[in-house]
């Protein structure tokens, strides 16, 4: 029976907040368990914008820190850096070859980021290709994606069909892997935004490494609503219900449960519980990453994890490169 492979990763182009780690982190630490795990740090799509260097190197070492510092265990899944690994930037070459100029440019992120500027990256309108190659190098059979990346993994799919029927069987075809609960976590100032760290209002957002005092306040200034009822409805509730929503993430209750606790109780106990859930299970996370960020062992584990990621990738590259014909040793 095939194993089950999981890739994943989080760019390091800002700091991580708590929605990272609803859609991400806390997945990636429950995945390890059921599958063939290669969690990596995506710095070579971090700079199809420009990002400063000091900021790019410290950031980098911050989400591998914080990866292993929410759970994700070094020695069950592979942890690395896409930059370590050069079978990414070559298979992107080869892949880009079998891209249609067409539909990249259909691509919604490329449009929404280079909307009204008037230079842009041309890497900001490859890097789907890229994330690809990511993908594919590791054969792949699953990808956990959000609603902004289905799109991606359909040409990722559409590429490795193409490949396969133009050349030879090489690539796996990867599953989407759909998160029903807080796949999304919007902002505390306004729920129709998803949360996020470019945010001039700071309210806006909490990050992974807020002090408590900073999160608590941020909690108790997050926008509701008149009702004052804790009930979970998206459509006539959107603010409650993305409260309710990272409560039940951090507490591991569910949103049922959540529901029937705040009954008749209006918004000033539950805000002020769900700071003190969240806070809970970052506390400890704050703790290891504080101790491992600048050290020696977390240096090791990228070594470690970017000699185990080539080994695999290489085996996936030199087959690509057989089925087009190239020489290879």
């Amino acid at each position: 029976m095939m194993s089950k492979i999981m890739l994943s990763g989080i760019k390091p182009s800002g700091d991580l907040n708590i929605g990272g780690y609803s859609g991400a982190l806390s997945q990636f630490v429950a995945l390890q368990h059921d599958y063939d795990c290669y969690f990596f740090i995506p710095d070579l799509h971090a700079i199809t914008v420009y990002q400063d260097p000091k900021e790019l190197h410290q950031r980098s070492r911050d989400v591998a820190a914080l990866y292993v510092a929410a759970g994700v265990d070094p020695n069950k899944a592979v942890i690395f850096l896409q930059s370590q690994v050069r079978q990414h930037a070559e298979l992107s070459w080869l892949l880009e070859t079998q891209a249609h100029f067409g539909e990249l440019s259909r691509m919604t992120q490329f449009k929404d980021k280079s909307g009204g500027k008037d230079t842009v990256s041309s890497g900001l309108f490859t890097y789907p290709v890229l994330m690809a190659a990511d993908i594919l190098l590791y054969q792949a059979t699953h990808v956990p994606v959000g609603d902004d990346q289905k799109q991606h993994l359909e040409l990722t799919r559409d590429l490795a069909a193409r490949f396969n029927h133009k050349y030879a069987p090489t690539f796996t075809l990867p599953e989407p892997v759909i998160q029903e609960s807080g796949a999304r976590i919007m902002g505390l100032d306004d729920p129709s935004n998803k949360m996020s760290k470019s945010n001039p209002n700071q309210g806006s957002y909490v990050s992974l490494l807020d002090e408590p005092s900073v999160i608590r306040k941020k909690f108790s200034r997050a926008v509701t609503d008149s009702d004052m009822s804790v009930r979970y409805d998206w459509e006539a509730k959107p603010a409650v219900s993305n409260l309710i929503e990272i409560y039940s993430v951090f507490s591991g209750d569910s949103i049922d449960a959540i529901e029937k606790r705040y009954e008749g109780q209006g918004y000033g106990t539950f805000k002020k519980e769900l700071a003190e859930a969240v806070v809970s299970k970052l506390e400890p996370i704050q703790k290891t990453y504080h101790e491992i960020v600048h050290s020696e062992e977390l240096d090791r584990i990228l070594k470690n994890g970017a000699e185990r990621a080539a080994e695999k990738a290489e085996q996936t590259l030199l087959a690509a490169k057989r089925a087009m014909g190239f020489v290879t040793f």
